[in-house]
């Protein structure tokens, strides 16, 4: 690839980065028409906060914040296990499961692979949630966060009990509901990858990892820049150098 065209790259990057921010601002401005949505008072991508409260009150969906929060942690409860304990009774028919690397994949393909892993039987789990709330522009999605501990005490993927304290980085999850209370959507994605003993990797994915067992594919091994992304962060970083010097 010509160093020319990397600094053209550079550029479009950053041009369509800074109309995806411009944009998206007036997108979200447009989502409601209540007043509670703050409209700045000039071009920014910071400072803006929705009254969630108010336009909560606006929503249409006919399940209140306060019980479809209640809906959640009974879906979260060991008796039901995100559809696993229930024979997936809680979750809609056309439920999917989408996370940052898996998925969508459909409730009979979710289930099949949840129980296949048999996670409590080779780990003490703590999920550890906190911090659940209903999306204001999206209210019938909840979102919650947690921070997994686990203890290895069984037999997985091959590798014999070590004890070990396998300790997860954040991980934000969502789940949206229909009308029914039924479970249609739910997924998860890694909010620190720093963070934890597992390459930064959630789901099962982060039990095989921190037991040694990866699977051989990319996914499953700790984030990587890839080859093109270092050199365009290296062209990049010098381009930085040769304005600043200009500059000077």
């Amino acid at each position: 690839m010509k160093i020319s065209s990397i600094f053209a790259i550079a550029a479009l990057s950053a041009e369509i980065a800074l109309t995806f921010a411009k944009n998206n601002n007036h997108a979200v401005a447009n989502t409601r028409t209540s007043s509670s949505l703050q409209q700045p008072t000039k071009e920014t991508m910071f400072g803006t906060f929705v009254n969630e409260s108010e336009l909560l009150k606006t929503s249409s969906f006919p399940i209140a914040p306060k019980q479809l929060m209640e809906r959640a942690r009974e879906i979260l409860a060991p008796a039901v296990g995100l559809g696993t304990k229930d024979g997936g009774a809680c979750l809609a028919d056309d439920f999917e499961f989408c996370a940052a690397v898996v998925g969508p994949i459909g409730k009979k393909e979710y289930l099949g692979a949840l129980g296949s892993f048999k996670l409590e039987d080779a780990f003490d789990i703590s999920p550890n949630f906190f911090g659940m709330g209903v999306d204001p522009l999206q209210p019938n999605r909840v979102w919650f966060f947690n921070r997994v501990k686990g203890t290895h005490t069984g037999k997985f993927m091959g590798a014999e009990p070590t004890g070990k304290e396998i300790v997860y980085p954040p991980q934000i999850h969502h789940m949206d509901f229909n009308a029914d209370g039924k479970l249609k959507e739910y997924g998860f994605y890694t909010a620190d990858r720093r963070q934890g003993n597992t390459g930064g990797l959630g789901g099962a994915f982060g039990f095989m990892y921190g037991v040694g067992k990866p699977l051989p594919i990319p996914e499953c091994q700790p984030y990587k820049r890839s080859f093109r992304f270092r050199l365009l962060s290296f062209v990049g970083g010098l381009g930085q150098k040769v304005q600043k010097k200009k500059k000077d």
